[in-house]
């Protein structure tokens, strides 16, 4: 009969890792996005557009990895029960 009820600090867990899933999933299709218009206007010729994009795209791919170590903490957190 215990088990009968879910867990709200793990249901608090999993709605997290969601919608920091969801946000992952927003940042990399724009990543890509950067990469091909990039690629685009640096294979037209305008190749002082390709510094910018990369310090951009370094940007997102730091905070693609932060969110993912939040992930990881909160996993953690939930795995251990706190």
């Amino acid at each position: 009969m215990a088990g009968q009820y879910p867990d709200p600090q793990r249901n608090r867990g999993l709605t997290a890792i969601d919608a920091v899933i969801g946000l992952l999933v927003v940042l990399l299709v724009m990543q890509i996005w950067l990469l091909s218009a990039t690629l685009d206007t640096y294979l037209a010729g305008h190749a002082e557009a390709a510094l910018p994009a990369a310090a951009v795209s370094g940007l997102l791919c730091l905070a693609c990895v932060a969110l993912y170590r939040f992930v990881r903490r909160i996993d953690r957190n939930v795995r251990s029960g706190r």
